[in-house]
């Protein structure tokens, strides 16, 4: 047998396993932990159960029992088996099993104890897939309660195992590998952004054909990618230079022959991240790394998770050029500068932080636990996890408290997004098609948003070819038409009742029901309160009602990318029970007043929408609160100067209350509501007066200790009253100069002085004054002397504190 880097480590693994049964082992990749181990620990007799081993890819599981059986000599399925979705070798005499994550999930749920089950790896550990978090979890709260036999073990391919150590309390064994220099080139200068992603790559991976020798592993985002780049190099590479795909929907058989070494010449594998870490790829010397990395994300668009297109991070770059230094010195091309990689994230974020966590919510409610009450590496977001069993009540897959439902049950059993389990569970296999359809990539390009044509496709690809102009993905047609296949024996025999797409698609899709919204733009209000656009050149831009099962996500305005039209007889059939009546009286920002109407509401749109005539004045009257939130107080002078008479008075130490402006705002429902009857549109806002409204506020007793401590007039020297205005720094009054003759202190409110501004006959300013006596005795001779000579009918006495005060002229003639 060949000897590996692992192989140093193996005693020291071995140990630690028999003694704590725990350890965390961390081993560059290409090390051959992966095939390695299981077989290390199945020799070493550590367990008399299965050793079941994790793989995060369906692709890397398969390959890791091949080579471990190969290795003993046997075929798969003997001492070592795998077991994928939709694919099993197994038997009696397996020992060693190698699962998808989501195998895990299942054998845990449905046999706790694990029965059989002596020891479970996580392989790749530091992928950090959802499905791997939730696994160890589980597996270690069965360790602590159930099985305190149960070996475990994480096998991670980074530096960084202290806190998966930490939380299995574990050791941590290290395996150093052995690797070769690996020379690193960038480009020179940024691409081009008009330069189309696969041309820069094809470019780049014929430079390095030209200038390395043995083999090249170029790492590209996905299948699409993978077959664009093909075809540009057909024609561009030596004849010796045989081009191998690797990506996880490929048979098996083309999957092995890009692992294999090439009988002759030089062999180019045009991969995805699954040669990163899981796959040991022979003879390669050289790597182009495209700088490109598929992850899952939840998609608002669909309401899923889906496979989105990012940057890799620097520690993904490191492990994909270190695939070059294996065998012998390497090269690593990269696809963007030296300067660029500073931007870099330095390591991919765990799943569960960004996926869609409804499957998770509905595994936790079906082992009977919450995120808090499991030793999660990373706990979900709670917003995002409440979301979540919102999505799994609206399914009735959880009841009110969160608990799972015998409906939720069924769901967790099919191998499908809960949205789409529900749908198949209730529609039966004729759903089968959609459900695949809607749990893999669009098959089409260029073809408008109905998914009734992608369902024409799936049941009779040739003759959809022949009658559509539309191209299609004929990969991802197959792979749709193989799980349809499979769901539909999987599928139990639903209601009985026959139903069309649009209503399967609804039965995933409640909150996604879109109505036509009044005009001529294909704009769509969904009953989940979202809006949504459809181009206008779609054949569906014209319905009235549509089902939206995939948008682009824009947070504003979602584009529709699938959708298919529903009418409203099937929307009642399915859902007569969520269909009712509703009053709704609210403020509209368009119409700048409030609007009452009755409708016949599913979720957010209305199948049927009425005026409320006889809307009773309160409902009217709180609606036109939010009215006044949007358009603002905008306070009258009388108003303004009431709350100025109120705020001096608060200063002054009475108990009043607040009536600056954002307190007023905040309590409008207080003190606005009781009074604004009547009032509906702005423009009877503007012509509302709330000085009674905002008196109200203070009682009998507190309007008599405002009145003393902060009068609202002041009484002339004539016994006439007028206003004072509190609205501006200090208190003020105006008034004729005559009306205040034979006064000889200066007017005070309290102990504040006012601030008094004296007019001419013609109510023209002359002076404003602070001192009135000081007035009088000083500058007030100087006015007499202009004013006299402008306004010669009017009294200008030499003395005016001796003269009486008066607002009348001279009779003519004296």
């Amino acid at each position: 047998m060949i000897c590996l880097p692992i192989d140093d480590a193996l005693p020291a693994l071995i140990s630690a396993l028999r003694n704590r049964g725990r350890a965390v082992l961390q081993a560059p990749p290409g090390a051959g932990k992966t095939t390695r181990v299981p077989l290390a620990m199945l020799d070493a007799g550590l367990t008399g159960g299965r050793i079941v081993m994790l793989e995060p890819r369906r692709l890397a599981a398969r390959a890791a029992a091949a080579r471990m059986a190969e290795s003993l000599g046997e075929n798969v399925g003997e001492t070592v088996g795998y077991r994928i979705r939709g694919e099993a070798k197994v038997s009696k005499r397996t020992r060693i099993e190698v699962v998808t994550e989501g195998i895990l999930t299942r054998m845990i749920q449905s046999d706790p104890e694990l029965s059989g089950v002596g020891a479970v790896l996580f392989d790749e550990f530091h992928e950090r897939s959802l499905n791997a978090d939730l696994g160890l979890a589980l597996c270690l709260e069965i360790a602590g309660a159930l099985r305190d036999d149960l070996i475990l073990l994480a096998m991670s391919a980074t530096l960084d195992a202290g806190p998966v150590a930490e939380l299995m309390e574990a050791p941590v064994i290290t395996s150093e590998g052995r690797a070769f220099p690996v020379e690193t080139r960038w480009l020179d200068a940024p691409l081009p952004k008009r330069q189309r992603f696969e041309e820069s790559m094809a470019d780049l991976i014929a430079k390095a054909a030209g200038e390395t020798k043995g083999g090249i592993l170029a790492f590209l985002p996905g299948e699409g990618e993978i077959r664009r780049t093909e075809a540009l190099l057909r024609k561009r590479l030596p004849a010796d230079v045989t081009i191998r795909p690797l990506f996880g929907a490929m048979e098996f058989a083309a999957q092995r022959a890009a692992i294999r070494p090439e009988p002759e010449g030089r062999k180019l594998v045009l991969a995805t991240a699954i040669a990163e870490t899981s796959l040991t790829i022979e003879d390669i010397r050289v790597v182009v790394d495209g700088g490109r990395a598929r992850r899952a994300r939840f998609d608002p668009g669909s309401g899923m998770s889906r496979l989105v297109t990012e940057r890799v991070t620097r520690a993904e770059a490191t492990q994909r050029a270190g695939r070059a230094g294996r065998v012998a010195e390497g090269t690593a091309y990269r696809l963007w500068t030296k300067g660029e990689e500073g931007a870099l994230q330095a390591y991919p974020p765990a799943e569960i932080e960004s996926a869609d966590l409804s499957g998770l919510a509905l595994e936790l409610a079906l082992w009977g636990a919450t995120p808090d009450d499991l030793p999660f590496p990373s706990p979900p977001n709670p917003g995002a996890y409440a979301e979540a069993q919102a999505l799994l009540r609206m399914l009735g897959a959880l009841d009110e408290a969160n608990l799972v439902t015998p409906h939720g049950k069924m769901l967790a059993k099919l191998p499908l997004h809960p949205r789409l389990a529900h749908m198949l569970s209730l529609a039966g296999p004729q759903a089968a098609p959609l459900a695949a359809l809607l749990s893999d990539r669009d098959p089409l390009t260029g073809a408008p948003s109905d998914i009734a044509l992608r369902l024409e496709a799936i049941a009779d690809p040739r003759r959809f070819a022949e009658r559509r102009p539309h191209g299609v993905n004929r990969g991802a047609l197959e792979r749709i038409r193989t799980e349809a296949k499979r769901l539909a024996k999987r599928a139990g025999p639903g209601d009985g009742e026959v139903l069309g797409a649009a209503a399967q698609a609804a039965l995933a899709y409640p909150d996604r029901v879109g109505l036509h919204r009044n005009g001529d733009a294909p704009r769509f209000q969904l009953s989940g309160g979202k809006g949504a656009v459809m181009d206008a050149g779609d054949p569906l831009a014209g319905a009235r009602l549509i089902v939206v099962t995939d948008t682009d996500g824009n947070p504003r305005e979602a584009r529709i990318r699938q959708a298919t039209q529903i009418t409203e007889g099937e929307l009642r059939a399915l859902y007569a029970d969520r269909i009712g009546w509703h009053d709704s009286c609210a403020w509209s920002k368009r119409e700048r007043r409030v609007v009452a109407r009755q409708q016949e509401r599913f979720g957010a749109i209305a199948l049927d929408d009425r005026i409320w005539k006889d809307a009773p004045e309160e409902v009217v009257a709180r609606a036109m609160l939010d009215g006044v939130r949007e358009l603002g107080l905008a306070l009258p002078n009388a108003s303004r100067r009431f709350c100025a008479r109120v705020a001096l008075g608060r200063e002054a130490g009475l108990d009043l209350p607040d009536l600056s402006e954002p307190a007023l705002m905040e309590t409008l429902e207080d003190w606005l509501l009781p009074f604004l009857g009547g009032v509906k549109t702005a423009e009877e806002w503007k012509r509302f007066d709330p000085l009674p409204a905002l008196r109200a506020r203070l009682d009998w007793g507190q309007m008599q200790a405002l009145d003393a401590a902060v009068p609202a007039r002041f009484t002339t020297p004539l016994g006439r009253e007028i206003p004072i205005d509190y609205s501006g720094e200090h208190p003020e009054i105006a008034l004729r100069l005559q009306e205040m003759f034979g006064q000889r202190n200066h007017p005070m409110v309290g102990r504040t002085p006012l601030r008094v501004t004296l007019l001419s006959p013609a109510q023209r300013p002359v002076q404003t004054t602070m001192d009135l006596p000081g007035f009088w005795d000083g500058s007030y001779a100087d006015v007499r002397k202009d004013m006299k000579a402008q306004y010669p009918r009017h009294p200008w006495p030499e003395d005016p504190r001796q003269a009486d005060p008066t607002l009348r002229a001279k009779p003519r003639g004296r």
